[in-house]
């Protein structure tokens, strides 16, 4: 994450958080990332210095400002002024920290060789809410190379019950006796 993501999105929940505003203002990040991330050509036409500055921000106001609390649109136009708009993800992920900070959530990605059902993950989710005495958002990624086994990522905690983990420990235990 930039410094730049970092202050400018700890600067708008600190807004946020003093008008009341952070849940509404996180649900509208959420949504205008998504609006960005599926019209990348957006994003360039709203960075493109050639284009003049009064145009882009009108573009934005034309677009979303019907949809926004007027701080977030404000601070959307303060990022194109600034040309920061490519910045706008770092500031929803530095958003999203302070707000879970506050809120007492924590953030948990599982990855499994096969999706886990329902009743796993609720279970899953229960032992991380013991183990952090947060609530926790459990996301929930499949990927074959790890063979089978579960490893989490808690708040940049690894836990890792994976058998491509457990066989890399065993792999470095080995070389560590043979040498």
């Amino acid at each position: 994450m930039s410094k730049a993501g970092d202050l400018y999105g700890q600067s708008l929940y600190d807004l946020a958080a003093e008008e009341n505003l952070s849940d509404d203002i996180l649900g509208e990040m959420e949504a205008v990332k998504g609006i960005f991330d599926d019209n990348p050509d957006y994003v360039t036409l709203l960075s493109e210095p050639s284009v003049p500055k009064k145009e882009r921000l009108q573009l934005v106001d034309e677009a979303l400002g019907s949809s926004l609390t007027a701080y977030h649109l404000s601070f959307i136009k303060i990022l194109i002024e600034k040309g920061l708009l490519r910045e706008y993800s770092g500031c929803l992920k530095r958003f999203r920290k302070a707000y879970n900070e506050d809120h007492g959530i924590a953030d948990a990605l599982v990855t499994t060789a096969v999706a886990l059902s329902g009743d796993q993950l609720n279970q899953l989710k229960e032992k991380l809410e013991k183990i952090s005495g947060k609530k926790v958002l459990l996301k929930q990624k499949t990927d074959p190379d790890i063979l089978g086994g579960v490893r989490v990522d808690l708040e940049g905690q690894l836990f890792d019950g994976s058998v491509k983990g457990r066989l890399s420990e065993l792999r470095k235990k080995v070389d560590e006796t043979v040498i």
